[in-house]
Formats: structure tokens, C-alpha cells, sequence
């Protein structure tokens, strides 16, 4: 079986490009349908894509959520197929146990879990452990509006720890986490600027970072913007996030992103 490999400590900022097996996708729901799932996956790794994060359930705040057997159906045979076909490191969009398994045992590295060990009392943390796997832990609980911005960063902070320290209790190794702020999952645009402004903050944490903005909301709402049209506001954050020290974008449209940061790099 083929296998994927991720160096975190490079100090350059690494690109995930999405596979959403999903038709209820808010930004490309079906493209692989239209494209095809390797031709996708080979489109994105031609872009430069580093890893590719597989979901088969649209995860937006107020998307339907799927039957854990539904998503299975949806994902272990797109999986098999890819880690059959490229040498990618692939990370698992589920925040369901059962399917984290699976898709382990299908031959993904990395579990993407938004719930942050949030769902079924953490036992996608155990899942981890077992198949000694990396896991991306979100942030995902709302929180009003902050009147002052070290409100919303604090409780970010130890929500990302608790979840941390749960991982690691339950045998994940503390250098297989990596966190993820959850802009899109705060509560409000505001508190996604909140998270944006401070980036630096949260790379100096102690954890890797993963962040995803590709066409949220917070760039539609900020811009009043379709989804299709949010590519440039996608690439600002982008080059924000490489400049703060992020680890991980997680983005649709690789190729863009790829330019936006070798520019950057070429800058120094």
C-alpha cells in the first residue's frame, strides 16, 4: 500500500487541497463527480498540493449531516482508490469514530476531526491512538460576541488545549497534533476577523496549525461576495496565514495558492 509522508518542520508553509465527495459541498460540491476522483487528486498534486483532505460530509455550520453509513459508502472506496494510485499523504475529514477507523484501515494517515474531540466523548482520540495517527483537532464551539479579543483567544486557547490534553491521555503522541483555530466555526464573522488578526498568537501555542478559510464565510460576508467569487479574499488570508507561520492551509483552488506562496517565498 502507498503511503503519503508530511515534514511539518520544513518552515514553509504546506497546502491540503480539499476532496469534497459530497453533493451538497457550499463551495464545489460534485467537481469530483464531473472530474472524477484521481483526476482531481492528480490535478491537485501537479498544483502542489502537499496533502489532500478527503470529506464525505459537508461539515458547514447548518449542513445535513449524513448517516455514518452513508459517509462510508461515499468514502472508503474513493479512498482505496487514491492511496492505491499516489504517494500523498492523505488526512480524513470525520468527526465520526467509525469512520476514522475505516479510513485508517483504507490507508489514510491524518484525521481531521472538526468536533475537536467533541463527538462520542472523545473516542476518536482512542481511534488515533490505536493506529498511532496525527489528528487535526478545530476549534468548533460558537462564542458570542467578544467585547474585548483576548476573550474569544483565551477561550480558544483552552477549548485547543482540553482537547489536547485528551488526545494525549489517551495515547496520541503530543507530537501528533495539530490544531485548528475553526475559522468558519466561532460563531460569528467578527470572531473569524478576531481569529485572522491573530494568527501569530496561536502559532505561538506550542502546537503545528492548520488553517481553513478557502471561500468561508468570513470572506463573503466581509467582501458581500457569492461563494464563486472569493478566490482573491481566500489568497490574502492565505499569504497571512504563511507570514504568521501557520503549518497548513487547507485550500481549494491549489494552484493559486501554490503561486501566492512561492511569491512570497521568492520575497523573503
Amino acid at each position: 500500500m502507498k503511503t503519503g509522508h508530511l515534514d511539518l518542520k520544513t518552515g514553509r508553509t504546506l497546502i491540503a487541497g480539499i476532496l469534497n465527495l459530497t453533493p451538497d459541498s457550499f463551495s464545489d460540491g460534485g467537481a469530483w463527480e464531473r472530474e472524477g476522483v484521481l483526476k482531481c487528486v492528480e490535478r491537485m498534486i501537479a498544483e502542489g498540493a502537499d496533502m489532500i483532505d478527503i470529506g464525505a460530509e459537508s461539515t458547514r455550520p447548518g449542513g445535513d449531516p449524513v448517516s455514518r453509513e452513508e459517509e462510508l459508502k461515499r468514502l472508503i472506496p474513493a479512498l482505496e482508490e487514491v492511496r492505491r494510485h499516489f504517494d500523498i499523504y492523505i488526512s480524513v475529514d470525520t468527526y465520526k469514530p467509525e469512520v476514522a477507523k475505516a479510513a485508517l484501515e483504507a490507508g489514510a494517515d491524518m484525521l481531521n476531526d472538526i468536533s475537536g474531540l467533541g463527538y462520542e466523548d472523545g473516542k476518536m482520540a482512542e481511534v488515533a491512538a490505536k493506529y498511532k495517527a496525527p489528528v487535526i483537532l478545530m476549534y468548533n464551539t460558537h462564542y458570542p460576541h467578544a467585547d474585548k479579543e483576548q476573550d474569544l483567544m483565551k477561550h480558544i486557547n483552552a477549548v485547543l488545549f482540553d482537547a489536547a490534553q485528551k488526545a494525549i491521555a489517551a495515547g496520541v503522541y503530543e507530537d501528533d497534533i495539530i490544531i485548528d483555530p475553526g475559522v468558519g466555526f466561532a460563531g460569528s464573522t467578527e470572531n473569524d476577523l478576531v481569529i485572522l488578526r491573530n494568527l501569530e498568537d496561536i502559532c505561538s501555542w506550542g502546537w503545528p496549525v492548520m488553517l481553513g478559510t478557502s471561500r468561508k464565510s468570513v470572506i463573503g460576508n466581509t467582501l458581500k461576495l457569492p461563494v464563486d467569487q472569493r478566490e482573491e479574499g481566500t489568497l490574502v488570508t492565505t499569504v497571512l496565514a504563511a507570514q504568521a507561520g501557520i503549518n497548513i492551509v487547507r485550500v481549494h483552488d491549489v494552484q493559486k495558492s501554490r503561486r501566492a506562496l512561492d511569491m512570497l517565498e521568492a520575497i523573503g
